[in-house]
């Protein structure tokens, strides 16, 4: 059990993905403005990493995998496995959202299919491979890093909506204080630095 609370507080907080290795920006600054929408796009990154680190260990495991059905070494096609994997999950939210939350899926715009390449969502796939994490560790890794993503994401937008109504001097207003901001929460998250090896 401590493995998997070390695992969650590892990916959520010391190795968080947006703010210590810096994957996902894009979907991270264009969905930050509003945190109606910040919160629809956390919820399809943390559906989509998760059931994508399912699958994708699965494939890993058991058909890539020298050991796995066809008894040879396919590694070299985990790259287009996985995204063809998360790519099904990102056009199965598509289509959930525009049917269900059409406002939703409208206020994410081009960012939702995004997640396609959400360097991020690989990045998670990769590294259950590379940490050689059971099928159990690699789903709560998933879902752990996602809710980094989410926490990172909705302290970002909390943030950007207060400094919008500060009204900051005009050469910081836009994606300059957007970005002068990130650096600076990205700094408060490295003080996690060594919580979790």
């Amino acid at each position: 059990m401590t493995e998997y609370v070390l695992i969650i507080i590892g990916a959520v907080l010391v190795n968080n993905f947006v703010l210590t290795r810096f994957l996902g920006i894009c979907p991270f600054l264009g969905v930050s403005k509003k945190l109606d929408t910040a919160l629809g796009m956390c919820g399809a990154v943390i559906f989509v990493m998760t059931a994508a680190s399912a699958v994708t260990w699965l494939i890993s495991r058991f058909i890539l995998s020298a050991d796995g059905i066809f008894y040879t070494d396919l590694q070299y096609m985990q790259t287009i496995a996985f995204i063809l994997v998360i790519a099904s999950f990102v056009q199965l939210v598509d289509i959930a959202m525009k049917k269900i939350v059409p406002a939703l899926h409208g206020a994410l715009g081009i960012f939702l299919p995004l997640i396609t390449t959400n360097c991020a969502v690989m990045g998670v796939a990769i590294l259950n491979v590379q940490l050689k994490y059971n099928f159990m560790k690699a789903v709560v890794f998933g879902f752990a890093a996602s809710l980094g993503f989410s926490l990172a994401l909705i302290i970002f937008t909390g943030l950007r909506e207060k400094i919008d109504r500060a009204n900051p001097p005009k050469a910081f207003q836009g994606v300059a204080i957007a970005l002068i901001t990130a650096g600076l929460l990205s700094l408060a998250f490295m003080g996690f630095a060594g919580l979790v090896k």
